[in-house]
């Protein structure tokens, strides 16, 4: 589904068209949220494989499961479905991505040995929160001898802006690394981690992380308490913790730019002493779409959230502030 469903041509484009097969691995995923009769993961394994130009998937993960699309992925028996994939030498590794709760991955991991890695939300900022569990997703990954994939180490770019007191505090100890390779550096360095993923925007960025990995040594246990520090600095920090995932957008019936207010609101907030009725940046952002308090409560985007945020709330704290 991700932009506008043409990620996976413009993989084939840039990618697959352009240099040999065995010098790229790519990894695709069954939308599970996107099964609704028998003989749809059938369809849309197909459509995926020409989509994107290739034979076969080097990774392939069931989507997002948490409770309710686990229940979908058991009824649709999805975990046979990519086994079969797998046998048919289409499939290489089989595994799944999580937002949920890690009693759910134990009892996932539980039900399917058969799983060959697990891809989690894991950073030092969620890495004790309820919401997350980020340390508990790993431990069930851990205790079922799974490795992990990690998403999200920068926490949507979150983690690559830092108040500047949680700034200056690392940099005492590296004033070279950036907030960003810190971030990269903590879910790195924990055991179990196969491999880490960052979303980049631009070349600088895939520069910095390539060059950072390269020799990347684990981090000590002074750094890790820097970071633990760090964390405590953010969380006093009253942002709405949104990724830019927008996974509730295209289903907004009011067609409500939610992760747009809510970047608008994290940036202007330290400066929030008063409201901001009539912002231009709030206005331009609205033109053509719905406002905060066009919000029907239809509680779609929640369901959908993988961060687990009160997006309801939220967007009558936009309303407050903005409108």
């Amino acid at each position: 589904m991700y932009h506008h469903f043409q990620s996976e041509i413009a993989l084939r484009e840039a990618l697959v068209k352009r240099h040999p097969r065995d010098s790229f691995t790519v990894a695709s995923k069954l939308p599970v949220s996107f099964l609704k009769a028998e003989g749809d993961q059938e369809r849309i394994f197909e459509e995926q494989l020409e989509k994107c130009g290739v034979d076969y998937f080097d990774y392939y993960l069931l989507h997002n499961l948490g409770t309710e699309k686990y229940a979908t992925a058991q009824k649709y028996d999805s975990f046979a479905f990519v086994k079969a994939q797998q046998a048919a030498g289409r499939v290489k590794r089989m595994g799944f991505s999580f937002h949920d709760k890690a009693e759910v991955l134990d009892r996932i991991l539980t039900d399917h040995p058969e799983t060959e890695f697990v891809q989690l939300q894991i950073n030092y900022l969620d890495w004790d929160s309820e919401g997350v569990q980020s340390r508990k997703c790993l431990e069930v990954a851990r205790k079922h001898g799974k490795p992990v994939i990690v998403m999200e180490p920068v926490k949507g770019g979150v983690l690559a802006n830092l108040p500047k007191a949680a700034k200056a505090l690392l940099a005492e100890l590296h004033p070279d690394w950036s907030p960003a390779a810190w971030a990269l550096g903590f879910a790195a360095s924990l055991e179990g981690v196969e491999m880490v993923l960052s979303g980049m925007s631009n070349r600088v960025q895939l520069v910095e992380n390539t060059e950072f990995m390269k020799d990347f040594e684990p981090l000590t246990g002074q750094e890790m308490a820097a970071l633990k520090q760090a964390a405590e600095i953010i969380s006093k920090f009253e942002r709405i913790p949104c990724t830019d995932c927008r996974y509730c957008v295209d289903g907004c019936p009011q067609n409500i730019p939610i992760p747009g207010y809510f970047a608008l609101y994290n940036e202007k907030k330290p400066t929030l002493d008063k409201k901001l009725s009539g912002d231009e940046d709030y206005k331009k952002l609205s033109e053509n779409r719905g406002k905060a308090s066009d919000c029907v409560a239809c509680g779609q985007c929640e369901a959908a959230c993988p961060q687990h945020i009160e997006i309801i709330d939220g967007l009558k704290q936009i309303e407050r502030v903005f409108e």
